[in-house]
């Protein structure tokens, strides 16, 4: 019986080293959006800081 049961801890403990980089993968592909939706949103601000600068100065030519 003790070899059972050496062989069910085994399993389990490989099945929850799967899991561990599983959840790693899962956490890298996570960050790598974040990363991007980041990365989107500041190129959005640029555009929006340029978009005003630019209308700031039509303006002032106008004036």
């Amino acid at each position: 019986m003790a070899n059972i049961r050496h062989v069910e801890v085994i399993k389990v403990a490989e099945q929850q080293k799967t899991n561990v980089q599983q959840v790693r993968r899962q956490n890298q592909a996570a960050a790598g959006g974040q990363q991007a939706e980041f990365a989107a949103e500041t190129d959005a601000q640029q555009v929006r800081q340029q978009n005003q600068q630019a209308e700031a100065k039509k303006q002032q030519r106008q004036q």
